[in-house]
């Protein structure tokens, strides 16, 4: 039997010379495969994908992954890796892919390289595995920034931008003919809603702001979400003008997707109710009364306090019935940052208020009551959904004057003890700021005066007293929990800017 070999001798000698030069070639081929095949695969191993590489990543981003070329010797790579500065987090593996998944958000304005040499690819039988080729990435969190409306000056009534990570120098990023009355970060920080009105109008005995967006000139890329075309800082945008409706106060979903603003027909005061605006859709009302509201962190409902004793969850599509009702509760808080939890507000029957953590299936706990007559105006939930900064007040008499003394304090989720931080001088309107990365809180100092002609036209508080000036201070964190033993020593920075209402941006 002649064999294969032969047979292409046989037929390359009455071939044609392009006949012969292909089987040739086909021979060549042939050794060669079996060359490789018998000597096994030594493509050398290597990092084939980084899903952060020279990426800017946020609080929301809280894992990478790596993907190699060949399968490797996981505890290998486990006990290579590098990240510096160094992240805490855990591994999980799902065939040549790993997942790097962090404990807590990436700390900002920080570069960060990630390292892996000195591993093998993954044994087979008495082979020996081959050496990676040595991996260096790159990425950096976004910048440390901040947002605030300005009192005094050429900055006064508007929103002005300091980025700690770069200049620290504030600037303006609205027009001077506008007085900011209330503001919202968008997710990525590039841009903020916020309304406004024209300069001088209050003083005039109008209040009628419209809805705007202005372009901060920050624009992070976020894992997953692409590069956008640059944006001029400053760039405005109306989003709601207020020729036929006055616009009260708005919320901003938590994906930036949704806005609720409360709005009043100027000619019919009865038609008040807030109103829903979806990017590409036309503003629509949702017909229904109500206080204060909050869009739920699925950006899908409403919560909206109807009473003392009701808070109601409303849907935001057309047509949808009510989703449930909180009977107890007279006021939403915050939500904890992946929704899985939210603070509520109680008024007692004796006066006195309670914080109540509220989870997804119903389950509530009473963290904290205040004394009789005391308060409890807002929270910040911890990124690790392990502790709650809550800014509260109480009632103190002295000298037959009733004052509230507002402090600022951490609240342990688990154990459920408090501990006090700052100590806040007398004031009736304090806002309060927990960076994303969970290591800063900011607030102001205002000092108002009740409404004087005079400087009618200054910004007021929610309240409607003037605000004649207002400092702006920074507490920083103790990172690994805000229960330590010195938390009592820890003294916060004056910040060197005028403003109030200071925002993280996120």
């Amino acid at each position: 039997m002649t064999s294969f070999p032969s047979k292409l001798r046989n037929l390359a000698e009455k071939s044609q010379p392009l006949d012969r030069a292909a089987i040739t070639l086909m021979l060549v081929l042939g050794v060669l495969i079996l060359g490789v095949v018998l000597s096994g695969d030594r493509t050398i191993p290597r990092v084939r994908e980084f899903s952060w590489a020279n990426r800017l990543v946020g609080a929301e981003d809280r894992a990478f992954l790596l993907t190699f070329n060949r399968p490797m010797d996981r505890e290998g790579v486990e006990r290579n890796l590098r990240i510096d500065p160094p992240l805490p987090g855990k591994i999980s593996w799902a065939g040549k892919r790993m997942a790097y998944t962090l404990l807590d958000p990436v700390p900002y304005g920080t570069p960060f390289s990630v390292q892996l040499q000195g591993v093998t690819d993954q044994l087979y039988e008495n082979q020996e595995g081959q050496l990676i080729e040595p991996f260096t990435g790159y990425f950096r969190s976004r910048d440390r920034a901040f947002v605030y409306i300005g009192v005094e000056g050429d900055q006064e009534g508007r929103l002005m931008l300091v980025n700690l990570s770069q200049d620290p120098t504030p600037v303006a990023l609205t027009p001077e003919n506008l007085t900011v009355i209330q503001f919202e970060p968008y997710p990525r920080g590039d841009r903020i809603l916020f309304l406004a009105i024209e300069r001088g109008d209050r003083s005039s005995g109008q209040f009628d702001p419209q809805l705007y967006t202005v372009m901060t000139g920050i624009n992070p890329e976020s894992v997953g979400q692409g590069s956008s075309a640059p944006q001029h800082r400053g760039q405005l945008e109306t989003i709601l003008d207020n020729k036929y409706y006055s616009n009260l106060r708005f919320d901003l979903s938590r994906d930036g997707k949704v806005i609720v603003v409360q709005r009043v027909n100027k000619r019919n005061p009865v038609d008040a109710s807030p109103w829903v605006i979806r990017q590409g859709r036309s503003p629509r009302p949702l017909e229904t009364q109500g206080g204060n509201f909050m869009i739920a962190p699925d950006s899908k409902s409403l919560l909206i306090s109807q009473g003392p004793d009701l808070t109601t969850i409303l849907p935001l599509e057309p047509n949808a019935e009510v989703l449930e009702y909180l009977p107890k509760f007279g006021q939403v808080l915050g939500f904890a940052a992946d929704g899985s939890a939210a603070a509520l507000l109680k008024f007692n029957s004796d006066g006195t208020r309670s914080l109540f953590v509220v989870d997804t299936v119903g389950n509530e706990r009473e963290l904290y009551r205040t004394a009789e007559f005391g308060n409890i105006l807002s929270i910040e939930f911890d990124p690790s959904q392990t502790i709650i900064y809550a800014l509260i007040t109480e009632l103190i008499e002295d000298n037959e004057e009733y004052t509230e003394q507002p402090y600022i304090v951490a609240i342990d989720l688990k154990t459920e003890e408090i501990f006090p931080l700052v100590i806040l001088p007398n004031q009736q309107q304090i806002n309060l700021s927990l960076s994303p990365d969970g290591l800063a809180l900011l607030f102001d100092q205002t000092i108002t005066r009740i409404m004087d002609e005079e400087i009618e036209n200054r910004p007021r508080t929610d309240g409607g007293d003037t605000i004649t000036t207002s400092r702006l201070w920074l507490l920083p964190l103790v990172t690994d929990s805000s229960t330590d033993a010195n938390a009592s020593q820890w003294k916060p920075e004056e910040l060197p800017f005028l403003g109030f209402n200071p925002r993280w941006l996120p």
